[in-house]
């Protein structure tokens, strides 16, 4: 496996990389990866490789003009204790898009990234074991 095959990549169009970088790696967990100024950045969590393209990039230009907002799709991130999650992000001033809501398989709430990005915090339904 090549370096680039370890890691499942995502990219999110952003209007301002840096504010993206900061916030993916603030409050997510993320790390900083590569950097190329105000074009393009991408930062890792576990096998996630999320490209957050500015403006300037070639990911940005090869975008259709229609398509040029934030979109319904969104990262999964999964969440040991939602709601402690949720506690320590509005601490950190952040606010969400949506409610939490429960589900047979857990409970998810979205927030958005500084571009309008949605990022969903999931907490996977506790499930005995079966014999």
């Amino acid at each position: 496996m090549t370096a680039s095959e370890q890691y499942a990549s995502v990219r999110y169009i952003v209007d301002d990389v840096q504010a993206a970088v900061d916030f993916y790696t603030t409050h997510l967990g993320f790390a900083l990866k590569t950097s190329a100024g105000p074009a393009f950045a991408d930062v890792v969590r576990g096998p996630l490789r999320l490209l957050v393209s500015g403006p300037a990039s070639s990911g940005a230009r090869a975008t259709p003009d229609d398509a040029a907002t934030a979109g319904r799709n969104r990262i999964h991130l999964v969440v040991d204790d939602l709601d402690a999650e949720i506690d320590r992000l509005r601490s950190a001033g952040l606010s969400f898009r949506s409610d939490v809501i429960a589900g047979p398989g857990g409970r998810q709430i979205l927030l958005t990234d500084p571009a309008g990005n949605l990022v969903e915090l999931f907490q996977p339904a506790h499930r005995q074991a079966t014999p």
